[in-house]
């Protein structure tokens, strides 16, 4: 008897954007940034399986979003690692997505896809290939994948390319809200006023709760006012946050989801459970990155 094979699983977690300066923009068009990202337990999921043809699957509350063909990035990550493994690549595979984030709502969903199917498709066809070499997989397929490939806490220079990671960060615990309104990234950056902007400040030696949300507090999001000019809606969602006690808040990667910072987690699912029944038609999650505990507590 041919016993089953198992499927590879992978996480696809939400990237938020701490912080996003826009620096520069190279003569091929692409923006020079500066953002500090950390990444979520809320998030899509990956799985794959051997499969009589390549097929995928797709379900979860926002299923409806995902685009069919080649213009997904669940199919082009697929390609593009068998185009570069070539006869090590194995048989046909079921991808089957649970798309658990909201389209174009600037916390690296599609990204973060295309990232845990290169990992897992990595596994479940044994190649001996290295993160580098993923890496510049995923930089084919959007500055963002590279990112979404390490999905912990970093730094990321360039074009989304050149990545540091950064050890010992504090948990965050974070609600995510996005008023249902899509926010295209292209005509975010169309919109921006200046793309020559003053880089980040040096990250605080020690990267404890008190010091993190003052260094928030003098960095930016250089895409939120030009996503603010095309959706308004985002000022509104920042204000919701505030009003349920956020310590911080500010709209992630080109929008349209905002994230608040709360003292612990207990603190976010209040405030989670708070807009949610206010505003029965907007996307609310309270999530963390990791760790336990009260945010405000040093060691």
């Amino acid at each position: 008897m041919q016993l089953a094979v198992a499927a590879v699983a992978e996480a696809a977690p939400a990237k938020i954007n701490l912080a996003l300066h826009v620096v520069g923009r190279r003569a091929d068009g692409y923006h020079l940034i500066e953002s500090l990202s950390v990444f979520t337990a809320f998030g899509d999921r990956i799985a794959v399986e051997p499969a009589a043809r390549d097929v995928v699957s797709v379900r979860g509350p926002f299923a409806a979003e995902v685009p069919d063909g080649p213009e997904n990035l669940v199919v082009r990550a697929r390609d593009a690692l068998r185009a570069v493994a070539g006869r090590r690549a194995g048989d046909p595979v079921l991808i089957a997505l649970e798309k658990n984030i909201p389209a174009m709502s600037g916390v690296g969903g599609g990204s973060s896809d295309a990232a845990a199917v290169l990992r897992a498709l990595a596994r479940h066809w044994d190649l001996d290939i290295g993160a580098a070499r993923l890496a510049e997989i995923g930089l084919s397929l959007g500055a963002d994948v590279p990112m979404c490939l390490r999905s912990s806490p970093l730094m990321a220079r360039g074009v989304g390319e050149d990545i540091e990671d950064i050890d010992g960060f504090p948990p965050l615990f974070l609600v995510l809200v996005n008023p249902r309104v899509a926010v295209a990234t292209p005509r975010v950056f169309a919109a921006l006023a200046s793309r020559d902007n003053a880089p980040l400040p040096p990250l605080p030696k020690r990267i404890a709760a008190a010091p993190l949300l003052d260094w928030l507090a003098v960095t930016r999001n250089d895409l939120m006012t030009p996503a603010l000019s095309l959706e308004p809606a985002i000022g509104g969602t920042l204000d919701v946050l505030a009003g349920e006690g956020a310590l911080f808040s500010r709209m992630s990667g080109s929008g349209a989801t905002c994230f608040g910072v709360f003292a612990d987690g207990a603190a976010a699912q209040d405030a989670a459970a708070a807009i949610a029944a206010a505003r029965p038609g907007w996307f609310v999650t309270a999530t963390g990155t990791g760790g336990s505990g009260s945010f405000g507590q040093e060691d």
